[in-house]
């Protein structure tokens, strides 16, 4: 009997509430630390970096329509406006990224996707959606839908907890 298995004594469904609780940073610990070697990534880890650019920009202009500045991106990763720069410089000679004059003050300038930036976000979408389904492959539609949706709500309350703080 496995782990995975509902009559297990340590499946999570025999866990106390508490159980559960204390379980959930030691499993976020785990998370950093496991690789998905079942899925291969078809994005190289320099790429993978870049992603992290890349996904403000592609989440900040589509999502809010907001202008994104290499300002904007070194606030938002929470690093020194240096390394952003060099960040942002990077994916713009790999070719992910174009610069351009804002279209509400010319003097600014702003960020945006190219098509091969475009592209590479599209596959890593591919590919987290493949890595995701691989992992709960063996467990039932509902979970699987419940666990997207918690995820994204946690997600959101981190979001709206970092907006508070910068207030």
């Amino acid at each position: 009997m496995t782990t995975n298995e509902p009559d297990h004594p340590d499946h999570p469904d025999h866990r106390t509430a508490e159980d559960l609780l204390n379980a959930v940073g030691p499993a976020f610990g785990r998370l950093r630390r496991t690789s998905l070697l079942e899925v291969e990534n078809p994005i190289s880890a320099k790429d993978l970096s870049r992603t992290l650019v890349l996904n403000l920009v592609q989440q900040h202009t589509q999502d809010s329509g907001k202008e994104v500045t290499v300002g904007a991106i070194a606030e938002l990763l929470g690093v020194d406006p240096s390394v952003a720069s060099r960040m942002v410089s990077d994916s713009i000679k790999t070719g992910y990224l174009t610069r351009a004059a804002s279209q509400q003050d010319g003097r600014r300038t702003v960020l945006h996707l190219s098509p091969a930036g475009t592209e590479l976000m599209a596959r890593l979408r591919r590919h987290q959606r493949d890595a995701y389904d691989c992992i709960t492959a063996d467990w039932n539609e509902r979970d699987r839908l419940e666990f997207a949706r918690l995820m994204l709500k946690y997600v959101d309350s981190l979001d709206r907890l970092a907006e508070r703080a910068k207030q």
